[in-house]
């Protein structure tokens, strides 16, 4: 058994359709990356999926579609215009640019950057000698800090009044949209705002695959609530975003917390949840209790009151904000990594296979026809229906044995064989792609097998 390296997971992706380097026929852009047919199907599964729990199955939880150009004075009530940045030094040597905090934890994971000064950063680097992770030297200019975001100009000239950026983040939109929201929807405290979209950030060190890009999607999502209940909101989240990730089928020893030692200034209390990727362990989430710093900061700079009249006690504060936030691309990409499996059958042979939830599967079912010439007429009959329920795949191209292999290596939990018993006695055989076994049943109850075995729970 062969261990699933990045470089395999990425030929993998590219082989099936799953994710492609994004503008690839002119020698690609640098981390971006492009969903083929089946990664889009993917991702927009796990979106699905993070909306039926975050937003759908909560009480008080309402989605939003914000703006991803904002007005720019957002980015300055939220500091990321004065401090949004990455600490960031050379190699005197190679010339290469690195991120002093990604430097020290590749070379020690224990040092824990996150908790340092830009000036204990440098002072260890000095000290233990860090190489550089290209040349080998141990030859830094000092660290200096790069703003992440990207700048563009609205309108025919570029100056100062023009310009605006794109956002580095999602939140911004659901705290702008606070007051809207809690009019609009009558809603009382503690109720929640989510918001599925694209963020961008000028990395300058990105990399592992679609781990860490220049453009990416975020699912956030804030809880808006009284001062007093956010640290048993904040640890509820915690617990709720973890059980999120198992039930979409995460091993669960491949998770772990990691409590932020050195909190940014507006967090009474952080936490990321990492997976065990195959190059170490990653954030694909982060709990964060941001006290009443962002809205209190908006209040400063709109001028527009942020305070919520609270009904059962006529008492007026600014809600204090609890913090969700899972990566997209991050999740997607734990998933191709923590279900891919080569399983040794009895015969010696090799089989690939995904084992994604069958509610993320980007098929549900593959309608296969024993024999093109006999059943493909009927089987196309049976892949008609059933695509007005759910997405499905049709192969009639080679063995039956090479279809459902191909079947098992995208992920598709059933495979439905038309036979001649379907034309003589409307029956055909379902193959569970997990275990491999068959079942045999009516057509008439096809839709409602895979239907209760496709849901969510």
């Amino acid at each position: 058994m062969t261990k699933l390296t990045m470089e395999k997971l990425v030929s993998y992706c590219k082989q099936y359709g799953f994710i492609y380097q994004g503008s690839e026929i002119y020698g690609g852009l640098a981390n971006t990356w492009d969903y083929g047919p089946l990664g889009a199907k993917l991702k927009n599964n796990v979106k699905d999926s993070w909306r039926k729990r975050f937003i759908q199955e909560r009480e008080n939880a309402y989605e939003v579609d914000a703006a991803i150009l904002m007005h720019p004075s957002v980015w300055e009530a939220s500091g990321h215009v004065a401090s949004f940045s990455d600490p960031l030094l050379d190699c005197k040597r190679c010339k290469k640019r690195l991120r002093a905090d990604t430097l020290i934890d590749e070379f020690d994971e224990n040092a824990k950057a996150d908790g340092m000064t830009q000036e204990e950063m440098l002072a260890y680097i000095k000290e233990k000698q860090v190489p550089c992770p290209y040349c080998g030297a141990s030859d830094f200019t000092d660290i200096r800090k790069f703003n992440l975001m990207f700048e563009t100009h609205r309108g025919v000239t570029e100056d100062a009044k023009s310009k605006i950026y794109l956002r580095p983040e999602n939140a911004q939109g659901e705290y702008v949209n606070f007051l809207n929201v809690q009019r609009t929807m009558r809603a009382k405290l503690p109720f929640s705002i989510g918001q599925v979209g694209k963020a961008f950030r000028n990395e300058i060190t990105p990399g592992n695959f679609t781990f860490r890009t220049i453009e990416f999607e975020q699912m956030e999502y804030q809880t808006f609530c009284k001062e007093g209940t956010d640290s048993n909101l904040y640890a509820y989240f915690k617990e709720y975003a973890k059980k999120y990730f198992v039930d979409l089928g995460i091993q669960e020893e491949k998770l772990r917390y990691h409590d932020h030692e050195k909190l940014a200034h507006y967090a009474k209390e952080a936490c990321d949840i990492e997976y065990q990727f195959n190059f170490g362990w990653g954030e694909i989430n982060g709990t964060h209790n941001r006290t009443n710093y962002d809205l209190s900061r908006h209040e400063e700079y709109s001028k527009v009151s942020q305070s919520y009249l609270d009904p059962e006690t006529n008492e007026k504060y600014i809600p204090y904000i609890i913090e969700s936030t899972v990566g997209c691309d991050r999740l997607v990409l734990a998933l191709l990594d923590n279900c891919y499996e080569e399983e040794v059958l009895e015969n010696g042979e090799i089989r690939e296979v995904m084992h994604f939830h069958p509610f993320l599967a980007p098929y549900k079912v593959a309608v296969l026809p024993l024999v093109k010439r006999y059943q493909g007429e009927k089987a196309k009959e049976v892949y008609q229906a059933l695509c007005k329920a759910f997405p499905c795949s049709y192969d009639e191209a080679g063995s039956i044995g090479k279809r459902y292999r191909r079947q098992d290596a995208i992920g598709t939990p059933f495979c439905i064989t038309i036979d001649q018993d379907t034309l003589d006695q409307e029956t055909v055989t379902i193959r569970n792609r997990d275990t491999m076994e068959q079942v045999t049943l009516p057509l008439s109850s096809v839709q409602s097998y895979i239907e209760e075995r496709i849901r969510f729970e």
